[in-house]
């Protein structure tokens, strides 16, 4: 009978001691689960994008000599570069050529245009001026309704082909605003040379259109620009996981980017300067330390935006700026903040 309780007791103390590992395992399988990591196909290949503006954005002022006297209607009406025209007389606007054809039917009747400021709709009276030289009804305003420009993957989603590229938004090269981008085409791109970085003087990948379109642009972002591949593109550096910001340290590391010979290569750099709180697209500084791309490229050049940065085996972001006064420094962005941006332009 000693012997059964004894051995009842035994059974009942292993019975405590699962139940406590168990009770102990649960907060640790949740901590796994949170640390589970998405997994990324590292991107370092060039992509070119087509795009039109959402609405016809305002680049800059050109007066305008009327009556002898050099004028600016829109200036007078308060229209900034950056701003973007919604609607000229209640009607949206597919291009440029319809503020001008609107300028010239309404022959000095003023016009009412909804603008869009700093993402606020406003309406403003804007009176075009008839031209001394020719005689034409002219608003004093430089705008724009399309570009095009080349830039670097940064990854793609293997599940659904869904990328992330430059690492910052596109940017109009005059007011440097944000541009407002209704639709957007992704198109194959080459490299075709390389304008060496110097001290005072970006350095440039020189580039063109290599096919017709190979993706759709969805969103261009302060902290990168997102859309979808038709199909998945080869990408030789692979697949990896992503690293969080939590895990950036002073260091080497890699960036992968793509030169005039078109091959995709690993090239050696170092972080330093992390800012973890940071929210847009200057989070750490690189530095270039790998003499093969030193010596092509003297550093950071136009057209490496969005190269993926690797750090102990995990995408950690990606490069977005260069120092003028030194070519070979630049910032990077945390993958983090471009995911998250992704996320929000998907409104997921």
């Amino acid at each position: 009978m000693k012997k059964l309780e004894n051995r009842g007791k035994r059974v009942a103390f292993l019975a405590l001691l699962l139940c406590f590992a168990l009770l102990l395992s649960l907060p640790l399988s949740a901590a796994v689960r949170r640390e589970e990591r998405e997994v990324l196909l590292v991107g370092g290949i060039p992509f070119g994008v087509r795009f039109f503006t959402d609405g016809i954005l305002i680049v800059g002022y050109c007066d305008v000599t009327s009556g002898g006297k050099a004028k600016n209607p829109a200036r007078s009406a308060g229209l900034q570069p950056g701003d973007c025209i919604m609607e000229i007389n209640g009607h949206h606007p597919q291009g440029v050529a319809e503020l001008s054809e609107a300028s010239h039917s309404a022959g000095g009747t003023p016009l009412t245009l909804t603008v869009r400021h700093k993402g606020e709709d406003k309406q403003v009276t804007l009176s075009p001026v008839a031209c001394d030289k020719d005689g034409q009804w002219r608003t004093g305003l430089w705008v724009r309704d399309s570009g095009a420009g080349i830039g670097t993957v940064t990854f793609v989603r293997e599940r659904d082909h869904a990328f992330g590229g430059l690492g910052h938004g596109i940017c109009d090269g005059e007011s440097g605003c944000l541009v407002p981008m209704a639709r957007g085409s992704v198109m194959g791109a080459e490299i075709g040379g390389v304008k060496r970085g110097a001290v005072g003087a970006p350095g440039e990948l020189k580039g063109h259109f290599a096919a017709g379109k190979t993706g759709t642009v969805l969103q261009n972002t302060d902290c990168g620009v997102f859309g979808y591949f038709g199909e998945l593109p080869a990408l030789p550096a692979g697949a990896l996981p992503v690293g969080y910001k939590k895990e950036l340290h002073d260091g080497a590391a890699t960036l992968w980017c793509t030169l005039d010979d078109n091959v995709t290569r690993e090239y050696g750099i170092e972080i330093s300067d992390i800012h973890r709180s940071a929210t847009g697209n200057k989070c750490f500084t690189v530095t270039v330390t790998d003499m093969d791309l030193l010596e092509k490229t003297g550093g950071i050049v136009q057209g490496m935006s969005g190269s993926p940065i690797v750090q102990d085996g995990r995408l950690v972001g990606a490069v977005t700026h260069v120092l003028i006064g030194d070519p070979t420094t630049g910032y990077g962005i945390f993958i983090e903040n471009m995911l998250a941006n992704m996320a929000e332009a998907a409104g997921k």
